[in-house]
């Protein structure tokens, strides 16, 4: 079974037009799964809340990665913009 990886962030969106909601990966994280990255990328199966779906730990840029929350997990969870919410993920 693949090791459980579980913390606590702030929801924000990205400034851009039509930008993401995300809620950014802990360094610790990030730096122990940077070996496993194709392109940047680290997939896994996420769950916030009640609901699961499979996704991609994704580069920030300045060596973090983000979360991105699906409309459908944000309305299903009732997460919007600067809730703190528990997230938890495996690596796929």
């Amino acid at each position: 079974m693949a090791k459980p990886y579980t913390f606590t962030a702030e929801v924000c969106l990205f400034p851009q037009a039509g930008g993401w909601y995300y809620v950014a990966a802990p360094q610790e994280f990030t730096d122990e799964l940077k070996p496993l990255a194709v392109r940047g990328l680290v997939a896994v199966e996420a769950t916030v809340g009640g609901s699961s779906w499979q996704t991609s730990l994704l580069p920030m840029g300045d060596g973090s990665q983000f979360l991105a929350l699906p409309a459908k997990v944000r309305q299903k969870e009732q997460i919007t913009i600067g809730d703190v919410i528990e997230v938890s993920f495996v690596v796929r």
